[in-house]
């Protein structure tokens, strides 16, 4: 095996506006040390606490997502994560993907698609909806607010996509502007 080019590794980082690349095994303390960094960053960029905060959260929001899927799901590599915040125009992006069940995946983007169709507005009225339902005792993941309160941050709809890597498994990528 050769040696990474990093060089081009990082023209492509640099053209891409990449701040922050991670791909590997996902762990609650791992999510915990990079989000340190991103906050230190995002602190010293001076931007506003509450952009900071939003940024903050979808990585947050999107990386324990990718975690608790893993522990739930057993597929072989699930664990595995590719985390990106750029910026670019004014914007921050955050994005994030790991290997789903095809059927979860698309799921998962039909749910996206849904609320890409939805405006501020309706957004939050869903987020109050959501906010007053009961929860599911037996649900493995948490209230079901976490993509809600994202596409309400987002500065324009998320973007999901899903990938076919198999006929059972495919790599879901999801990105918010914020």
């Amino acid at each position: 095996m050769s040696a990474p080019n990093l060089y081009d590794l990082r023209e492509r980082f640099e053209k891409d506006r990449i701040l922050l690349c991670f791909n590997g095994p996902i762990s609650r303390s791992l999510i915990e040390e990079i989000g340190n960094a991103l906050k230190n960053y995002l602190k010293s960029e001076q931007m506003s606490p509450a952009c900071a905060l939003d940024v903050f959260a979808a990585y947050i929001e999107l990386t324990q997502n990718i975690r608790h899927y893993a522990a739930s799901s057993q597929l072989p590599g699930v664990e595995v994560a590719t985390v990106i915040v750029s910026y670019d125009e004014g914007y921050y992006r955050v994005s994030a993907g790991n290997i789903v069940k095809a059927k979860d995946g698309e799921a998962l983007v039909a749910r996206i698609e849904a609320l890409a169709k939805l405006d501020k507005t309706d957004l939050k009225a869903l987020y109050k909806t959501q906010l007053r339902k009961p929860r599911d005792e037996n649900a493995v993941t948490g209230a079901g607010l976490g993509l809600i309160d994202m596409a309400r941050k987002s500065s324009k709809p998320m973007e999901a996509s899903l990938q076919m890597i198999d006929g059972e498994t495919a790599y879901f990528s999801l990105s918010i502007e914020i």
